[in-house]
């Protein structure tokens, strides 16, 4: 089983074999994670997301699923980009938003990472309660069979911090 790590940062300066990327659909950048990865990375990791948009997912990357690229210029190997669910209040998306974290997972394997840094999937923009998220996100990767052994939650802010830390004590 993974050790499970969180910390306050920027995921971008994470040295680790795999950085996930809360990315949105199109894999083109954005905002939020997002952007910070495309922006820090360099445009090789665009150029590969380009190509992947023409080869494998032309109507896009589904939410829930993963898909890896080079880090550029990140400290890390590769980014490894998964596509969150938006948050909502008559629609129970608990399951793709796990499936976020078991894929990536799945793919750090396939690439044969050992340490994982992940964002807040989903609480920024698209709007996932904290607390829950990191419900989710401990529970998904604490289930998770798994050859990685370091899981690093990078969190962005207080709250993020102290929800997830919450989590990993039991709260």
């Amino acid at each position: 089983m993974a050790e499970l790590v969180i910390m306050r940062g920027d995921i971008t300066e994470q040295e680790v074999d795999a950085v996930v990327n809360a990315a949105n659909s199109s894999l083109s950048g954005g905002g939020g994670v997002d952007g910070a990865i495309h922006r820090r990375g360099g445009p090789e990791i665009l150029a590969e997301c380009r190509r992947l948009r023409v080869s494998r997912y032309s109507a896009g990357l589904p939410a829930g699923a993963a898909v890896a690229t080079t880090a550029g210029f990140l400290p890390a190997r590769w980014v490894i980009h998964t596509v969150g669910p938006v948050w909502s209040v008559t629609e129970d998306r608990s399951a793709l938003l796990a499936s976020c974290y078991r894929e990536s997972l799945r793919v750090a394997d396939e690439l044969g990472a050992r340490s994982v840094a992940f964002p807040a999937i989903s609480t920024g923009a698209f709007g996932w309660p904290v607390r829950d998220g990191a419900r989710i996100a401990v529970e998904a990767v604490r289930a998770s069979a798994t050859a990685v052994s370091e899981v690093r939650f990078v969190l962005f802010d207080d709250p993020a911090y102290a929800a997830f830390a919450g989590r990993l004590s039991g709260d």
